[in-house]
């Protein structure tokens, strides 16, 4: 529980911030190799990935911990809730830049290769047959079939059931926020557990969305500038589904143990956030990347 001291724990010592500079250092080093076809870029990948998934389980372990044992006052309280708002922004930020790219190469880039505006003398020249209507994988037709073309994946199908799905789970973990704070912890429990559930079905259905497209579709992260703009945006919005299922798994753990209560939960509201966060950008990516 949080005390009421005026005073402001600071730890000392931990090597947790270095293990996660160095660990996101070596994953992107690892990305880039692979993506490169540099060889042993995914394992160096992998080595990152292990070493932030022992830092996020050593420092949030510590947090807890901390917590649990009454270090933290009302100002430690009001930092962390800064440090999560902020932290979403930033990934507010994050996609931001990649709807932003989406919104250039679509609305700025295709047309003005297509002779719009600036662009009629590079089409004249460089690319007179290239058709610049959206999606498009560029003129030079890198499509994943021989004829260099690929399919799209429409939006009625399995990306409005993850729609469903994500939606669903944005009305669960509200449920389960109200019963926490009304000390209901039979509802409390169903609710995070039903959040879990449909955040796993809804990767299970990404997964298979993705089979489809790479088999038989042809649309692959290589199909030109549609398949790096589809696949960047849906698979980081994946990752950080999983990230976020991680910890609705370890608050759902937490709650089981007896950690929150209706006056002292911030770990449960800072995982809801997070989860609400995780559902907009979906709604967003939903609308201009299926939809449009």
């Amino acid at each position: 529980m949080a005390n009421t001291k005026a005073d402001y724990y600071v730890p000392h010592g931990s090597p947790w911030p270095v293990v996660a500079s160095v660990s996101m250092f070596v994953m992107a080093l690892g990305g880039a190799m692979w993506l490169n076809g540099t060889g042993g870029g995914r394992t160096v990948l992998l080595l990152g990935l292990a070493g932030l998934t022992v830092m996020m389980f050593g420092w949030l372990g510590a947090v807890i911990r901390e917590n649990i044992a009454g270090l933290y006052s009302g100002q430690v309280d009001a930092s962390f809730r800064q440090g999560m708002a902020w932290f979403i922004f930033s990934e507010v930020m994050f996609f931001f830049a990649f709807f932003g790219a989406l919104f250039y190469a679509r609305t700025l880039a295709v047309p003005w290769l297509g002779g719009e505006g600036a662009g009629e003398a590079t089409n004249s020249v460089l690319w007179p047959e290239f058709d610049a209507s959206w999606p498009t994988n560029g003129p030079g037709a890198i499509g994943g079939n021989a004829q260099g073309g690929f399919e799209t994946i429409g939006w009625s199908g399995l990306p409005l059931l993850n729609t469903a799905l994500l939606l669903a789970s944005s009305v669960t973990i509200t449920i389960a926020h109200h019963a926490l704070k009304n000390n209901n912890r039979l509802l409390l429990n169903i609710g995070t557990l039903l959040t879990i559930v449909l955040g796993g079905v809804f990767l299970y259905v990404q997964g298979v969305e993705y089979a489809h497209a790479y088999q038989d579709l042809d649309l692959r992260l290589s199909t030109g500038i549609y398949g790096s703009t589809f696949f960047m945006l849906t698979g980081f919005h994946g990752a950080h589904v999983t990230l976020g299922l991680i910890m609705l798994i370890v608050t759902w753990l937490r709650i089981l143990r007896g950690h929150f209560t209706p006056r002292e939960h911030f770990g449960f509201q800072a995982v809801s956030w997070y989860w609400h966060f995780v559902d907009v950008v979906w709604v967003c990516l939903f609308i201009f990347v299926y939809v449009l």
